[in-house]
């Protein structure tokens, strides 16, 4: 039911913020996972680690492909049946990827998948924004959205421990119970709320023309690309290192540190916020040379993902954050563009980070990122788009 004005004030939506931060916390580890478990599901799938590398690709491409149509057609519809829609995609794909034997299968399954995930976060933030007055909308989207750094800093480093213990297969049948469990807790927890009746056009070009925008789009896109280029090919480089049969514990590490970073966003982002995404890029450029330089050190390697981990921690909350700030009014097709060009990064990623490891191996993944990173500073330096207020 729609939530009507009254005059006592309602209870904060714990349960239904929850679920939301759920849903998010699903799609991560579903886009995220085979990133850590290349080495079983290339064995078992007979492919190479690098075509493994591709399913994290193809559902990001299912993504980029996704996210805007689905503003653009949708906005007439009511949001929970499609918020329900996605969570089905999701329970769908990660079955097929479960039972399936067929690489080219499991390909489809995670394109679906990825349609599913544009299509939710396209539409999580608005939902949390509407069930809340508007002093209690910033705390409504910290909860709705702490389920996507959670998945990455913790849920990744935890599915690649259940994959190596109980085998990928049952790991994905485990998503696929907890996206049907998930199904019903949205269909009772979640309100509805109605479409616009008479949507305009989006306007893209106005949007990314608005001061500070293109800025924080293009930090976005040049960091996430460098970030996935290399995480999603984390394990043969911890191979090399030496430690290939503790993945999941050097993952930890990078988690941990994910979560320091996203307590220093909550803590200091509001006035501090482009000293942290500029100390971010620096600490992830610092990490990427030591492992270039000395990429069969474990103490080295242990260190430096403890050093990225805190740079990325905050990252999705201060870009999220920063865009809402510049695009005033047009956050929600602002967010599409976010969706967008986060998952365009991690597809490109996917592809040039697994073409480095065909033809040059492990050892080169992080030298090829560096000067993305640079790109990504200069991009970050200026300081119109981390402003307070929008421009």
């Amino acid at each position: 039911m729609q939530r009507e004005a009254t005059s006592m004030p309602l209870p904060f939506p714990w349960v239904g913020l929850a679920c939301l931060a759920a849903a998010g916390f699903i799609t991560i580890i579903t886009e995220a996972l085979p990133a850590g478990l290349l080495p079983t599901m290339s064995a078992s799938l007979r492919v190479s680690e690098a075509l493994i590398g591709q399913l994290v690709t193809v559902y990001a491409l299912g993504s980029v492909l996704a996210a805007i149509p689905v503003v653009a057609h949708t906005r007439r519809f009511n949001r929970r049946p499609l918020l329900l829609a996605a969570i089905a995609g999701f329970a769908i794909a990660n079955t097929i990827t479960a039972l399936s034997g067929s690489y080219a299968l499991i390909l489809v399954a995670r394109f679906v998948g990825g349609i599913s995930g544009g299509l939710l976060w396209a539409l999580v933030a608005g939902h949390a924004l509407r069930m809340v007055p508007g002093e209690k909308q910033g705390r409504a989207m910290a909860v709705a959205l702490v389920g996507a750094p959670l998945a990455l800093s913790l849920g990744i480093p935890a599915g690649t421990w259940l994959g190596n213990a109980i085998g990928w297969r049952a790991t994905f049948g485990i998503m696929s119970v907890f996206s049907v469990g998930l199904f019903a807790w949205a269909r009772f927890a979640l309100p509805d709320f109605p479409g616009l009746p008479n949507p305009g056009p989006l306007r893209l070009k106005k949007v990314i023309a608005l001061p500070g925008v293109a800025q924080v789009l293009g930090t976005l896109l040049v960091f996430i690309l460098a970030h996935n280029v290399v995480y999603t090919y984390i394990a043969p480089l911890v191979a090399m290192a030496g430690a290939g049969a503790a993945v999941d514990r050097y993952l930890l590490i990078f988690g941990v540190a994910s979560v320091a970073g996203i307590w220093l966003a909550g803590a200091f982002g509001d006035g501090h916020m482009r000293t942290l995404v500029v100390g971010g890029i620096v600490a992830f450029l610092a990490s990427a040379l030591a492992i270039a330089l000395f990429p069969r050190d474990l103490p080295v390697l242990a260190v430096a993902l403890g050093t990225w981990g805190v740079g990325f921690g905050a990252t999705p909350t201060l870009l999220q954050t920063a865009l809402s700030r510049n695009a005033g009014a047009s956050a929600d097709v602002a967010q599409s563009l976010l969706v967008t060009g986060w998952n365009l990064a991690l597809a490109l990623g996917g592809m040039l980070g697994g073409a480095v490891l065909d033809r040059a191996g492990a050892g080169a993944l992080a030298w090829s990122i560096l000067p993305m990173l640079v790109v990504a500073l200069a991009t970050a330096w200026r300081p119109a788009a981390w402003r307070r207020t929008a421009g």
